[in-house]
């Protein structure tokens, strides 16, 4: 009874932080009118059929295609990373997952304008390319540096997970491997790749989920040229004051990423205790 007193405050704080706001998204989403009350808005689907035509379903394939990029980049550079972490000795495993997470203790619009002095027509790569003799490479503004940026935010969210399952598989069954007569490459595809799946499967969650939602590193590398549906979002609630499809426009993005939890979840259950058996 006393646990159950003890949870009022945080049922409270999610009813009041969470769930109604949410409610008063799909208020707003499935509603419209200019009318300033509250009470006075009508029921309507328009902001949703205003989603469906070729202009926003085009940001959102936008999106989708980045968020992938950038997913399928930080598993190809972060699941080495995490796994040659995770075969040094602990000492010098804590230095490099310190080294990893330390800029994240930084702003995350701060990161993303360091790289504007990095990357712009007069930033530090440019400045060094001049100096050898080559012209000024056009590194900002486009869907590569949103990319990147991308990629640099986000590539943590993707060691983290990853070396966090691969330091815990058990070396008896590397032993047991190795006993068996499979080599190093053999080892790496029966055991140890299938037992790191949860790891990367998480790791393509929290990776893709901001991705797919961004629009501070769009808004800052893409030179607001390349607008993704984060950023179309925010124009609708910040500039053009249409709350209404800007919530339509949340509730898609939401369901979008429900799916996209609810599948990687399936697959994760399907792939648990991977690897059991070797051959």
């Amino acid at each position: 009874m006393k646990l159950k007193r003890a949870a009022y405050p945080y049922i409270v704080w999610m009813m009041v932080f969470i769930l109604m706001p949410l409610l008063l998204i799909v208020y707003f989403a499935f509603t419209s009118g200019d009318s300033q009350s509250f009470l006075d808005f009508t029921f309507s689907l328009n902001n949703f059929k205003r989603f469906f035509t070729p202009t926003y379903l085009k940001v959102l394939t936008r999106s989708v295609n980045l968020a992938l990029l950038s997913t399928i980049i930080s598993l190809i550079v972060g699941y080495p990373l995490a796994y040659i972490i995770s075969k040094e000795k602990s000492k010098r495993q804590n230095i490099m997952i310190l080294m990893l997470v330390i800029p994240m203790w930084m702003n995350f619009l701060l990161r993303t304008y360091a790289w504007l002095t990095l990357l712009g027509r007069n930033g530090f790569i440019n400045n060094i390319l001049a100096k050898i003799g080559v012209s000024p490479l056009n590194l900002m503004y486009n869907n590569k540096a949103i990319l990147l940026g991308m990629v640099y935010n986000f590539l943590p969210f993707m060691v983290l997970p990853i070396y966090s399952v691969l330091t815990k598989i058990e070396k008896n069954l590397i032993e047991a491997a190795e006993d068996l007569g499979a080599n190093s490459i053999t080892i790496f595809r029966k055991v140890i790749f299938p037992l790191s799946l949860p790891g990367v499967i998480t790791g393509i969650t929290m990776v893709f989920i901001p991705a797919v939602s961004t629009f501070v590193i769009s808004d800052l590398l893409g030179g607001g040229k390349y607008s993704l549906i984060g950023n179309v979002i925010e124009q609708q609630f910040r500039v053009t004051g249409d709350w209404h499809f800007g919530s339509a426009l949340s509730i898609v993005l939401m369901i979008f990423i429900l799916i996209t939890m609810a599948f990687t979840s399936k697959i994760d259950k399907e792939k648990e205790g991977g690897g059991g058996g070797l051959w």
